[in-house]
């Protein structure tokens, strides 16, 4: 192989344990532990049992993750806030839209992961209605597809930047503008996509984004974001609420609402400290490896998998152009989950969706690592679906 698609994790490898004994190729699901989120762990215990219940510290922590996801997003500090999940985000979003005034309706794509179509499900209870885009053949929607389901009584289109069933990625930017033309918001869903590829919201376009640290961003399960444009935080009073999203979390006010005059109003509860910590370790290791070459480097991994995909006569259900797919690749199974254990029994992690193999390449994987998968796909071959 190319020593280029090996230069990226020849220096980072080594920071992840794991591939002393595994080849991981699943961060569609969850990254790579490193030492840096490991030792955060260890900060957080450690400060903990030096200093007892010190909270004014614990909120700087929460602060320090509001700047770290502001500066991955190209967003302001104030345009942020640090929740517990993706679902914390966009409930605190949905509960402060009124949906009145012509404007009830609510697109949403058949490619968003479930906690997005059921929130804005549940939103029909208080007088939404909720239209879905379609898929065509080949695990794509194109932008005309959502051109036809976005009008004037559209409140907001949600879209996620790449499909966590198929790798399939969106025209992000062209639904925003087509949405904005109409006079309707945007929520992105980047969960799938934010660390292997740059995410920058001015860009996009979106009015929200969504994401958390657990995937490409090298954090742990609990911290997620919600990025909200400037000029609307002020204008979206969310009824979905906690003590943190108060105009001052220490005044300990129990007879009044004064949501903060940022993104904070979208947050809740007691925020998760230590996936906190864990969450900053992660994000500016992210920084440090870089996502530009990053992407590009999975990109050539990819390309190396394809090719060896098509060898095989796999059926692969992920879009084959590059600007159509995120960094995951899904191959279709005729038993998925016996196709994911006979690759874990061989010292292979990898996770299934929708009845296809999630085969998913980040900074730390070699060349080697996708020989490897490609080998035990054709001894276990009888458990993927051909090409007819």
């Amino acid at each position: 192989m190319a020593v280029s698609v090996d230069a990226l994790p020849a220096r980072i490898r080594h920071r992840f344990p794991i591939f002393d004994r595994r080849v991981y190729i699943n961060s569609c699901s969850q990254g790579a532990l490193s030492d840096a989120v490991r030792e955060a762990y260890g900060r957080y215990l450690a400060d903990w049992d030096e200093h007892g219940a010190p909270w004014e510290y614990w909120v700087e922590q929460l602060e320090g993750a509001r700047r770290s996801v502001a500066g991955l997003l190209n967003a302001a500090e104030d345009e942020v806030a640090v929740t517990t999940s993706v679902s914390a985000g966009v409930s605190a979003i949905a509960s402060a839209l009124p949906f009145q005034n012509g404007r009830d309706k609510v697109v949403v794509s058949d490619f968003e992961f479930p906690t997005i179509g059921q929130i804005w499900h549940a939103q029909e209870r208080r007088g939404a209605r909720v239209v879905h885009v379609p898929a065509e053949p080949g695990a794509t929607i194109p932008l005309e597809r959502f051109e036809a389901a976005i009008d004037e009584q559209t409140a907001l289109v949600a879209v996620t930047h790449v499909c966590f069933r198929n790798g399939s990625r969106l025209d992000v930017a062209g639904v925003a503008e087509l949405a904005h033309e109409r006079g309707a918001l945007v929520l992105l869903d980047a969960y799938q996509s934010v660390g292997s590829l740059p995410v920058d919201v001015k860009a996009l376009g979106c009015d929200f984004l969504a994401a958390g640290v657990l995937k490409y961003l090298l954090g742990s399960a609990g911290l997620g974001f919600l990025y909200c444009r400037r000029d609307l935080v002020e204008q979206l009073e969310p009824t979905a609420t906690g003590w943190f999203a108060d105009r001052n979390i220490f005044e300990m006010d129990i007879h009044d609402y004064s949501p903060a005059p940022t993104a904070r109003r979208f947050e809740s509860g007691t925020p998760p400290i230590p996936a906190i910590y864990a969450g900053i370790a992660g994000i500016e290791l992210m920084r440090e490896i870089r996502i530009e070459e990053t992407e590009a480097h999975v990109r050539e991994l990819n390309a190396l998998l394809l090719a060896g995909l098509d060898e095989l006569n796999a059926q692969v259900v992920t879009p084959r152009a590059p600007e159509e797919r995120g960094a995951l690749v899904c191959v279709a199974s005729t038993d998925v989950e016996k196709l994911v254990a006979a690759l874990a029994d061989a010292g292979v992690v990898t996770s299934s969706r929708d009845g296809n193999l999630r085969i998913s390449a980040h900074c730390y994987n070699t060349a080697d690592d996708v020989g490897t998968v490609l080998d035990l796909l054709a001894r276990n071959r009888s458990l993927l679906r051909l090409e007819a």
